[in-house]
């Protein structure tokens, strides 16, 4: 699956929990103004698409090409091709990502205030 905002939303919107579903199960990820709980077996259903989408990134985010970077340089992609505009698309993928264990952050949270934009700093995995 390529790296774009509309594949993103459909992945994220697939991977919640439906109105009644037990929520015991389960997985969460903690993103910079959302925390959300997915579905585990809809999110294992999408783990090659978001490892698909994740490895779209620009290399200084991969673990073997930059070692990380920051949120804010999240909207290109490897080709130097903005793919989103919009930060809240941007955080979904790395809340997939975080969900699975293929995104980490690289400082705590209370760090990321000296950071540029006070933005965390993310490392695909």
């Amino acid at each position: 699956m390529i790296l774009t905002a509309e594949n993103v939303e459909n992945v994220f919107k697939e991977c919640l929990f439906i109105d009644g579903e037990d929520t015991s199960s389960k997985l969460v990820a903690e993103g910079i103004k959302t925390n959300v709980g997915f579905h585990p077996e809809r999110l294992e259903r999408h783990r090659e698409d978001i490892a698909n989408m994740l490895s779209e990134l620009p290399k200084e985010f991969q673990q073997d090409g930059g070692g990380g970077m920051s949120f804010l340089n999240a909207c290109m992609n490897a080709d130097g091709e903005q793919w989103t505009g919009i930060h809240s698309t941007m955080e979904k993928l790395f809340l997939l990502g975080l969900a699975l264990g293929k995104v980490k952050n690289l400082m705590p949270r209370a760090i990321w205030c000296a950071l540029p934009g006070g933005m965390p700093y993310y490392v695909v995995v």
